[in-house]
């Protein structure tokens, strides 16, 4: 991998992992196109540090919170909508981890193919624009609880599937459910720490099971890419939400499943 692939893969990963359009119907791309090898397992555990540092740095403040009151909480301070925040979140992101475990192998050999990615784009894509004129618009009126934040955990471990995208389809539940563009972008990144983290260090553990060499350089580049990628994207996308709403991400993302389809007729 040169320095251009690299810079094009980690701009990529760190530009649609959390837009709601799938980083993995995006990734394919460049492979099918320009005939690039895969990335390595390095280069993937590299590009999801980046992105996870983007979204703990632009929550740092939310997190520091959520921790201080979440540990006040357990030394008997009382119950605060922090301190079940968390627990919500930690509830939420059991699914997707069971279905890491006991599925994640069955995707891989059936589901990571051209046809799979386009139909789930579209499928999705549309989902989400229903969803959208569905829900409220007032942040607030409709809080997390934890039986909304299970029913989005749950849609999350969904997007084990490739082109399902895991922000678009918990922001497709939240929104669903009738929580507000803002409440549900703001579940849906927090709830990315738990599973981004998760899914590094198992990759992360796979990595130095191999003990193969891996290019150093390569790696940092893709890390500080993937992280400001991500950073300008999360700070962008929730600026412009509710001015823009996700329509432009609904078009897209059926343009996107077209082209894919087409290049999957045709090879």
């Amino acid at each position: 991998m040169d320095a251009i692939q690299a810079i094009v893969l980690a701009l990529v990963q760190g530009l649609t992992e959390f837009l709601p359009i799938s980083s993995s119907a995006h990734l394919v791309i460049p492979s099918l196109i320009l005939e690039w090898p895969d990335q390595g397992l390095a280069f993937d555990v590299a590009v999801h540090v980046g992105s996870l540092t983007a979204v703990v740095f632009y929550y740092r403040h939310t997190l520091c919170a959520l921790a201080r009151d979440w540990f006040s909480s357990l030394a008997g301070g009382g119950v605060t909508a922090n301190s079940r925040l968390v627990w919500y979140l930690g509830f939420a992101t059991v699914p997707a981890g069971l279905a890491g475990i006991f599925l994640e192998q069955f995707i891989e050999q059936h589901a990571r193919n051209l046809l799979v990615i386009a139909s789930t784009t579209l499928i999705f894509g549309v989902l989400l624009g229903l969803a959208d004129r569905h829900a409220t618009r007032i942040p607030g009126d409709n809080p997390i609880t934890f039986g909304r934040g299970m029913c989005i955990g749950l849609a999350q471990a969904m997007a084990l599937v490739p082109g399902v995208s895991r922000s678009g389809v918990t922001i497709t539940a939240a929104l669903w459910l009738n929580m507000s563009r803002q409440d549900a972008a703001r579940f849906s990144f927090l709830l990315s720490i738990p599973i981004i983290a998760s899914a590094g260090a198992l990759k992360t553990w796979e990595l130095i099971g191999l003990g193969e060499p891996f290019d150093w350089q390569m790696m940092a580049l893709g890390t500080v890419v993937s992280g400001l990628a991500a950073y300008a994207c999360i700070a962008l996308f929730l600026r412009l939400l509710d001015r823009v709403g996700m329509m432009p991400f609904v078009y897209y993302r059926i343009a996107l499943a077209l082209l894919l389809y087409g290049v999957w007729a045709t090879s």
